[in-house]
Parts: structure tokens; sequence; C-alpha cells
């Protein structure tokens, strides 16, 4: 808790950037350019990888960047309410949610990580292969969100970052 109140006071510290974009978000409410789903991992930061600021990204994160109702009500959301362009889900190498599901272990896991481990697995069928298993996890996410009438006219794209490079391809 001591790390977060120190980071927020260093936040409030920081130079006017983020003063006036807090202003200018607060007068004028949010624009963002794109809507990025992405996983929660601690190594995706959607805002530093790609270098935005405040109101720039709207970001949905869940483990495995797995889409269900809640997520793809937020996606709608921001498309048919801010009027954003762009959707791209990303995955990320060395993803633990995919990882659970390749591993025959991670079968096993009960309630809700059972749940979310099940969509990933059904995802990847029987691909074993990491890299190709975080690819077809992002591209069911899609699909997902291709399931929505609101979300048929906008662009939606796929991504995967490497935790190690920084790239997103």
């Amino acid at each position: 808790m001591d790390k977060l109140i120190d980071g927020n006071l260093k936040y409030l510290e920081a130079d006017d950037t983020y003063a006036s974009a807090r202003a200018d978000t607060s007068a004028n409410g949010q624009h963002p350019y794109a809507v990025i789903v992405t996983c929660s991992d601690s190594r995706v930061p959607p805002e530093h990888i790609f270098g935005a600021g405040l109101g720039e990204l709207f970001v949905v994160r869940t483990a495995g960047n797995v889409i269900g109702d809640f997520e793809r009500g937020t996606v709608e959301y921001a498309v048919g309410h801010l009027n954003v362009p762009l959707v791209v889900v990303m995955g990320h190498t060395h993803c633990g949610a995919v990882g659970a599901a390749l591993d025959a272990h991670g079968h096993h896991a009960e309630g809700s990580l059972g749940k979310l481990v099940s969509e990933i697995s059904g995802a990847i069928g029987t691909e074993r292969n990491e890299p190709a298993a975080v690819k077809l996890n992002v591209r069911n996410s899609i699909a997902r969100l291709r399931e929505s009438a609101e979300l048929q006219t906008v662009k939606i794209a796929g991504a995967v970052y490497d935790i190690e490079t920084g790239k997103v391809e």
C-alpha cells in the first residue's frame, strides 16, 4: 500500500503534462483513438507500450485477454459512446493464462479460473506451440468481439506483444 501511495504522490508531482491532461479530459471528456484489449499481466502496460498519454487509449484487461459479456460490453461502450474507431486485441509472449491452457494440469482449474482456462483451451485446441497458441487465443477474442452487432463496422485488429523485446507485431 505504501508503494501505491508514494507512486500517486510522484504522479501528482510530475511535470505539467499530467496536470494539463487531467484538466483537459476532466473538462472535455475522453477521446481515445483506440481500444486495447489485452492481458492483465503486469509486464504488459499498454500506455507504455504505445507511448500513449491520459485519455488516448481505452484499455480492457483480463487474464489471457479473454472476452466475455462484460469485456464485450466495455468495448461496445467505447465504440458506441466514445466513437473509438479501432479495437486491438493484444496477446503477449509467455502468457501465464495461455500457459495454463497448454499445461495438462491447467485443465483442472476450478471455478471462474477454470472457465477462463477452458475458454483459452477451446481457442487453442490441440496446438502445443506457445507462440501459435497465443495467436489462436487472440483470434478467438476477436471472434468473440465480432459476435456483437454493435461492433460489425469497427476495425478490429490482432497483435502480439513480445515481453522480452518490447515489439508489437
